[in-house]
């Protein structure tokens, strides 16, 4: 059959090509740097590590400081007790771990992702043994090249012997805030551990093995969803890391000797270093992106290589997206924190922190569930006397055992029948089964129906003294 077409239309079916729409991830190289944020970072990590390895080990009131004991369950933070019932607690820290990180990212920007950021800080610490047992950038870059060895198996074996050690002991020390961690331990050296520890220490080393040491910057680009509404908590006022391009452009490479503003150009001789060690290859150079997790690595290089040419530092510096475009000065900068969504977010997060203080201060040692027995409202018992029965669940908040006495007040005559002593364990929870009884003589001369009563909690071991708890309920009368 003739073709019809055009021959414009003809050759271009004939160069035609297949295009993949899935393309590979370019495996990232970043160089080893070194500078006062460098330092910072590495401070960080020093520091979240001491906290997340240390805290498991420490003891408070014979015990562990912190556990969540899931098994009891009952969940210890330090002198607090927490019941299943308190997780209204741990909810209102989530609530506030949330307004903080809107706070801090309306008036600082991304500066959790690049120091303290679990991700990060992984990826850090990752970074720095794979850099001490196959060398910087370019000796990587040259090893992945070249074919399998002796030398390329003993330099990568030996990486992933300690990316697998570290993941698991960080696998280890996560399941130590749920199990004791110390019973943990000897059941770990002497191979006895049960199967649901093992399990979550061989899952939650393998998702730290995967994420910090092949994942990267894969977890911060398309998986966290920080990065993608960032730009509804921050704006041309939050601090953010930016390329001072009316002082950078244009760029170009020249001699240290040479005049750049003789020569056209601008502070940036275009080194690549700024891209060479950012931790998600991106070029800060095209402004702010998404990607961009604040870490400072390009500062701290392209102040280095400032300092090479004679040239001011802060070409790429920690500023405002207006303090770069308007030239505004630091005093400027810090009249502009007292914006709208800054205050919002500050007292949302003021308040929230009060009352979360407020609650847990005033939150009594003792609490008291009063339940009526649905299964017999009212009956008469011997001589005339009225008797209800109810369900009363204690609930010790101390880590001291207790001895309590039940009260009933409201109606003349109203009392415990044969009421003992109740006693209680540290954080122990306990039911008792309670009979209030009234007088036929004091019953007779009350209307038939409800009434208001309450019992009241009375610490034996101070005769007199006021209540320790009281819940309201009702008595009924029989018609």
């Amino acid at each position: 059959m003739n073709d019809l077409r055009p021959p414009s239309l003809a050759q271009a079916d004939d160069s035609r090509e297949a295009v993949s729409l899935y393309q590979k991830e370019a495996k990232i190289y970043p160089r080893a740097v070194s500078g006062r944020f460098a330092n910072w970072r590495w401070s960080m990590v020093a520091l979240t590590q001491a906290v997340f390895y240390g805290v498991p080990w420490l003891q408070w009131n014979a015990r562990q400081a912190v556990l969540f004991d899931l098994d009891a369950p009952r969940f210890f933070l330090f002198g607090l007790v927490l019941q299943p019932q308190d997780l209204i607690f741990l909810a209102a820290l989530l609530v506030i771990s949330a307004l903080a990180l809107f706070f801090f990212t309306a008036l600082a920007g991304r500066l959790w992702c690049g120091y303290a950021c679990p991700q990060t800080v992984y990826t850090e610490i990752f970074l720095w043994i794979e850099r001490h047992t196959e060398g910087d950038r370019q000796a990587r870059m040259r090893l992945d090249a070249e074919p399998m060895s002796a030398r390329k198996l003993l330099r990568k074996g030996g990486k992933h012997l300690a990316w697998a050690a570290l993941a698991l002991f960080t696998g280890f020390s996560f399941v130590g805030y749920f199990v004791p961690i110390r019973e943990l331990a000897l059941q770990t050296f002497a191979a006895a551990l049960d199967p649901w520890p093992a399990f979550w220490i061989g899952f939650y080393g393998l998702a730290t093995y995967g994420n910090a040491g092949w994942m990267r910057e894969q977890i911060c680009k398309y998986m966290c969803p920080y990065a993608r509404f960032q730009s509804t908590l921050i704006d041309g006022d939050s601090l953010v890391i930016a390329y001072d391009d009316r002082r950078g452009e244009p760029r170009g490479s020249r001699s240290r000797k040479a005049d750049p503003r003789a020569a056209g150009l601008g502070d940036c001789i275009d080194c690549t270093l700024c891209v060479q060690v950012c931790p998600t290859g991106i070029d800060i150079r095209r402004g702010l992106q998404n990607e961009c997790i604040g870490c400072a690595a390009c500062i701290d290089v392209c102040d280095g290589v400032m300092d090479r040419m004679g040239y001011p530092r802060g070409l790429i510096r920690y500023d405002t997206g207006n303090g770069v475009a308007q030239g505004l000065t630091r005093e400027q900068q810090l009249r502009r924190i007292r914006r709208p969504r800054v205050l919002v977010y500050g007292a949302l997060l003021a308040a929230s922190l009060t009352a979360f203080v407020a609650l847990v201060v005033l939150r009594p040692a003792v609490t008291m569930d009063v339940m009526r027995d649905r299964g017999m409202l009212s009956r008469v018992g011997e001589e005339g006397r009225i008797e209800n029965l109810y369900r009363v669940q204690l609930m010790n908040r101390t880590e001291t055992a207790g001895r309590w006495q039940l009260r009933a007040d409201g109606l003349p005559g109203l009392a415990v029948d044969a009421a003992p002593p109740l006693e209680l364990a540290a954080g122990e929870v306990r039911s008792y089964t309670v009979r209030l009884v009234l007088p036929a003589a004091q019953a007779s001369a009350l209307p038939p129906g409800a009434q208001p009563i309450r019992l009241e909690l009375m610490p034996l071991a101070a005769p007199g003294a006021a209540p320790v708890v009281a819940e309201k309920s009702t008595f009924v009368l029989p018609r």
